[in-house]
This record gives C-alpha cells, structure tokens and sequence, in this order.
C-alpha cells in the first residue's frame, strides 16, 4: 500500500485560549483531490499552516510526504495557495511567476517557460504582460492557482480555488484540476460542496478543530448503498415499495416528495438492480416519477454530520 501524501494524527493547535485544532486526525491518498470541508473558523487555514511548516503543531503526528513539516525540504515540492493571494502590483503577470520560479531554483530561461506553462492552465496566456496591480479580483485568484503549479509540486494546497471567477473560468480551472488527478496531490478547501462533489475522490469534514468525518466521496455520499426516487402528484405507494423489496430502509419525505432506499450493496444488488426494482413497484401502483438518482449530495452528508 502506497505511504500516503498527507497523514495527520490527534493534531493539536492552540494560539492561547483559542484551541484551534483539537486533535484532527486526515488521511490523503497520493494522486487524490481531496476536499477539505468545514465553515469559516473551523481549523481548515491553520491547518494549512501547520502542514506547511508555517506553524508548529503543539501535539501530534504529521507525515507530509514521507516526513516532518518542513519549509525548506518542501521546495519545489509542495505549495499553498490562500484565499486572497498578493501579487507584486508593479510587476506584470509574467514577471512575478518567472520571479517566484527563479525562487526555485531554476534558470532564467527555464523560469520563463514555466511562467508560460503554468499560465496555459489557467488561460491567461494573453495577459501575461499586464502588470498585476491592473487585474480584476478573479484574473488575481487564477494567477495565485497558477503560481502554485509553478515547478510540478508533488502537494498542492489551494483555499477556495474559485471563489469570485466567473462560471466559465470556474469551468476551466475544474477541468484543469481534473486534469491532474493521479499525477499529484491536490487538497481543495472551498465552501462550494457541489463543485467539490464533482471533482475530489475523498474528503473530510471539518468542524471546530475536529475531523467529524472522511472516505471517499462516493462512501460519504452512498452513491453504492442508496437511491431516491422523486414522485410526482398523485399516488405514493410507499408500504407496497417496503414491503415489496423485504430488507431495505425506506425514508419518505412528504414536503419533497422523495423516497429514499438504503441497501446493503453486493455482488447481485447494485444501486442500479435496486433503481429497477423500486420503479417496476412504483409504475405498477400508478406512481408517476419526476426523477431518480443515487446517494445524498455532499451538502446533504455535511449537513447531517454537523447536526
């Protein structure tokens, strides 16, 4: 079993009376996008900080690929992008990202290609001569993510990715990240659990300096083991549906009209044989369907364990 990017155990993080993390425990697989979710003051910035090696860890264990937090042995392989990225407002786009991989080491030739490389992921090719203190708030935040690919780190932190980019860039820059699953590490804090949904492989929740919860999104999300069926007006055979498929759970809710199946997955009974079954019983008793799906949304499985 490969050693893991990230392993956190029992942190503890106090900045006087604050105690910022109260024994955080995280996992993160090598080559996964992993979310990190939890509200403003959970414990998700100084996280950050103390897997970088900005802050130390008051108690606990901290492997960061494959040792200790440490800035200087992280160069070149590890790098954070917070919310609101400073930029250099005398210095055009390309300038400042050439500046910051000379910082690494590389020769000024190289530097200038991976200015150009690490502006192609973000689609701002055409922008790199402006001077930074010229660009909008979102053109800023995607030159701070490019900033980050800058010399192919092995870990990459990113705190609200998009925040404040327009749905098409936002597009892009999801698309990008995608990209880039299995050939690095990325862990994305954000408050947009759709769009976190639809990329990361894993995540963990996070609450007033705890892990409440962490898998793989597909497990915390049940996409393997529960279905919903949306009913439109008319009959709602609920018992027949219970009654029919024998050893399942079965939740209705009547404000939304949506039945919900938890199942037991296995070699014969998955999500889909299951989807079959309750729509076979819900069109024999005259039910009329509006929509099907599989599992809760990742807002659902936060807001639930947050309770």
């Amino acid at each position: 079993m490969n050693a893991p990017a990230l392993a956190l155990a029992a942190v503890h993080k106090r900045f006087g009376a604050v105690h910022a993390l109260r024994g955080v425990d995280l996992r993160v697989p090598r080559g996964s996008i992993f979310a990190l979710i939890g509200p403003n003051g959970a414990g998700k910035t100084t996280l950050f900080s103390v897997v970088c090696g900005f802050l130390r860890a008051d108690q606990g264990s901290i492997d960061v690929l494959g040792g200790p937090p440490d800035v200087m042995r992280f160069k070149g392989r590890l790098a954070a992008l917070p919310q609101d990225a400073v930029l250099g407002r005398e210095l055009t786009v390309r300038e400042h990202l050439t500046f910051l991989a000379r910082l690494q080491g590389m020769s000024p030739e190289t530097a200038r290609r991976e200015a150009e490389r690490v502006l192609a992921i973000v689609d701002l090719g055409e922008l790199a001569g402006r001077r930074a203190g010229t660009l909008s708030h979102g053109q800023v935040k995607r030159v701070g993510v490019a900033q980050a690919f800058l010399g192919d780190p092995e870990l990459i932190l990113l705190d609200e990715p998009t925040a404040g980019l327009d749905p098409r860039h936002a597009h892009d820059l999801r698309e990008a990240l995608r990209g880039h699953r299995g050939q690095r590490t990325i862990v994305i804090s954000s408050h947009n659990l759709q769009e976190l949904e639809a990329i990361c492989d894993e995540a963990a929740f996070i609450e007033k300096g705890q892990t409440l919860e962490a898998g793989a999104v597909s497990a915390l999300t049940a996409q393997d083991a529960e279905v919903f069926v949306v009913l439109a007006p008319g009959p709602e055979p609920i018992d027949q549906v219970r009654a029919h498929l024998g050893d399942v759970a079965v939740e209705w809710d009547t404000q939304r009209r949506v039945l919900r199946v938890s199942f037991q997955p296995g070699p014969n009974r998955a999500a889909e044989d299951v989807i079959a079954a309750v729509l076979r019983e819900l069109l024999a008793q005259g039910a009329r369907i509006s929509g099907v799906g599989k599992g809760r949304s990742l807002e659902q499985r936060y807001l639930e364990a947050t309770r």
